[in-house]
């Protein structure tokens, strides 16, 4: 095989005495949280990689009288990168410098998985090589020498099923033996070396990239195409080697099902009940039921009036008492803000979208749904926190951490912030438009609809940067492990009562000084003309606006009370419904924008929404006016 060695060098030094840091890596979708878990634990601890909005979970383990700091790091197809994913990948590689990694590889696929761990190579680190899902290469009748494709890399290879932890003890056990894999391509000509060995170890920014995607743009062979086309060469001769491919046996129904999956019919069907199902779970069993619970009965029956007791009893000033447990209290509304209505969401939403994680539907979701989404400049991966907005635009707002450039997190942000309703305010505009015609709802679901679709188009073609290439690797269905969406779940609701708890904290305690200091009723007369005059609502309606900014159910909730008292004709109730629809969602959804995209694209995105859901709102009501459509 033609192949050569780079001389090896000594491990990076430790975080600490007697402490290494192992890196997971490998391609979405292989089971690289399952087995981070099984090394770790419930020793973890989520945050974003320095200068990226990319989350990098990492855990202490103990294996065999060594101590391991590990990192998950993100799914990746290269580490050349071309998404914030892959970049953060590769600088963990290199400034994270960890003693050793773990490449987690799909055993079905493992040319793919060779020419990942080929590229991982270039960087020098020792290796162990985890072929998990064995179970589901043998029902494929794939046949893998693990002990040959060993001696052929130079690494220790292990067969794993993560999901039952099968191998789990014997990869523990070779993380001692990890070594610098001997294989390499062969590029030609030394100018070709020195430049994949630029690649693998130059950070983000290096003038190289630029050279490579102008050759990209021209058609040429680029390094990056020559590098491709090394590696591929090496993967095909190993493969003769190792693999072998028997007659399988008869597909699965979930093998049948995952195909079905994919096709138009019934894909497209299979993709819009798991969205309902979605919304059901998230939507209606979350922020309904399990809000309304912990709202009314846990916190607006138990805890709230037992906190007001205390403190009236402990507490004896009464600005004090006040803040705490006051209608802007940080008891009475931040608390039961993150606990009592974000919580049940959040769980409810990590449930559900574990399941579609680990059972592999989500990347079939993500490609049913990519033909619509590109119209608005986006790909299938914006689905999830589309449609999670219907739910929760905080949550969804920082889930738009799965998509792969900046562009694209910051049109799903605006249409988020711009056009869809959270199921709480969902739930009483169409209460609202209940009392009405049907017109009232045709109305507000043409100009909400229409409306995203303008808006993403348009900032799709305003916006710099190129729409990412929709890559996306299919794994096969499965039946999930309960015990592995636990874990998940419970990593993810610790990292989100450290990261959001103080937020609402924050923005509880201004709400309270701007309504203490009369600053709320100011604004109330400075927005009254506008809201009058402009939108042709009744004056009451402003404070509806002002608290749907801090609280955007208890706005749209105003507007229905208005409805409900009479205050509002059938156009009043169309265009209030699409103006609060289109207003700023809340108080916590800018905060979490803030912190996502940064102060200087929340505050462009805060101010577009403002004036254009104003000017909808205006337009609607002068042409409501002259036209009688009500």
């Amino acid at each position: 095989m033609k192949t050569h060695v780079i001389n090896e060098r000594k491990p990076d030094s430790t975080t600490a005495a007697g402490v290494k840091k192992i890196a997971l890596v490998g391609h979405p979708n292989v089971g690289k949280s399952v087995i981070f878990h099984a090394l770790t634990g419930d020793y973890v601890t989520v945050s974003n990689f320095p200068g990226t909005t990319v989350d990098v979970a990492q855990g202490m383990a103990s294996m065999h009288h060594q101590n391991y700091l590990v990192f998950d790091t993100p799914g990746v197809f290269s580490l050349i990168p071309r998404t914030e994913d892959e970049r953060v990948a590769r600088d963990l590689l290199l400034e994270g410098r960890p003693d050793l990694v773990v490449q987690v590889a799909d055993a079905k696929n493992l040319g793919k998985s060779i020419h990942l761990m080929l590229e991982l190579a270039d960087f020098q680190i020792p290796m162990v090589l985890a072929l998990n899902m064995s179970d589901e290469r043998r029902d494929r009748g794939i046949e893998i020498d693990a002990a040959a494709l060993s001696q052929l890399l130079g690494i220790p290879v292990i067969e794993t099923v993560a999901v039952t932890g099968e191998g789990i003890s014997m990869m523990k056990t070779a993380l001692a033996q990890a070594r610098i894999p001997v294989v390499h391509p062969r590029y030609d000509g030394k100018v070709l070396q020195d430049t994949a060995a630029k690649i693998a170890r130059t950070p983000s920014g290096d003038p190289l990239y630029k050279e490579i995607q102008e050759a990209r743009k021209k058609f040429l062979r680029s390094p990056e195409v020559i590098f491709f086309e090394a590696r591929q060469h090496v993967v095909q001769e190993i493969l003769g080697q190792v693999q072998s491919v028997r007659r399988a046996g008869a597909m699965s129904w979930l093998g049948r099902l995952g195909i079905l999956s994919m096709r138009p019919f019934p894909g497209y069907l299979l993709a819009l009940f798991t969205l309902f199902l979605l919304y059901e779970f998230v939507g209606v069993l979350g922020a309904g039921t399990l809000v309304n619970f912990f709202e009314n009965v846990l916190f607006g029956k138990g805890i709230n009036p037992w906190a007001a007791t205390l403190v009236e009893a402990l507490v004896p000033y009464p600005f004090l008492r006040e803040l705490l447990v006051g209608p802007y209290g940080l008891i009475t509304m931040a608390l039961t803000y993150a606990f009592a209505l974000i919580l049940p969401i959040v769980t409810m939403f990590f449930l559900f979208f574990g399941f579609l994680e680990d059972s592999g539907y989500l990347p079939r979701l993500a490609i049913m749904m990519d033909r619509l989404f590109r119209l608005m400049g986006l790909n299938g991966r914006a689905v999830l926190p589309m449609v999670l907005g219907l739910g929760c635009d905080t949550m969804a707002t920082m889930t738009t951490r799965i998509l792969d450039t900046r562009k694209e997190k910051i049109i799903v942000s605006l249409l988020l912030t711009l056009s869809i309703p959270c199921s709480a305010q969902l739930g009483v505009v169409l209460g609202m438009a209940g009392g009405f015609s049907v017109g009232v709802l045709a109305i507000w679901l043409s100009v909400v609809a229409g409306t995203m679709m303008l808006v993403g188009a348009v900032a799709s073609r305003v916006l710099p940067g190129a729409r990412a290439p929709f890559l996306v690797d299919v794994p096969p269905l499965r039946l999930p492990q309960m015990s592995n969406i636990y874990k998940k779940v419970k990593a993810r609701l610790a990292w989100y009562l450290k990261e959001v708890l103080p937020l609402f904290l924050v923005a509880t305690l201004v709400l309270f000084l701007l309504e203490k200091f009369g600053v709320l009723r100011e604004l109330e007369k400075v927005l009254s003309p506008v809201i009058v005059s402009f939108l042709g609502l009744p004056k009451e309606a402003t404070s509806s606006f002002i608290i749907g900014f801090f609280r955007r159910d208890y706005g749209a909730a105003g507007f229905f009370n208005l409805a409900k008292a009479g205050l509002l004709d059938p156009r009043q109730v169309a265009v209030s419904m699409v103006v609060i629809t289109l207003f700023m969602p809340c108080v916590a959804h800018f905060l979490i924008t803030l912190k996502e995209r940064g102060l200087k694209v929340t505050l462009g995105i805060t101010a577009f929404v403002i004036a254009f859901s104003l000017a909808v709102g205006g337009l609607l009501n002068w042409l409501l006016l002259r036209v009688p459509l009500l």
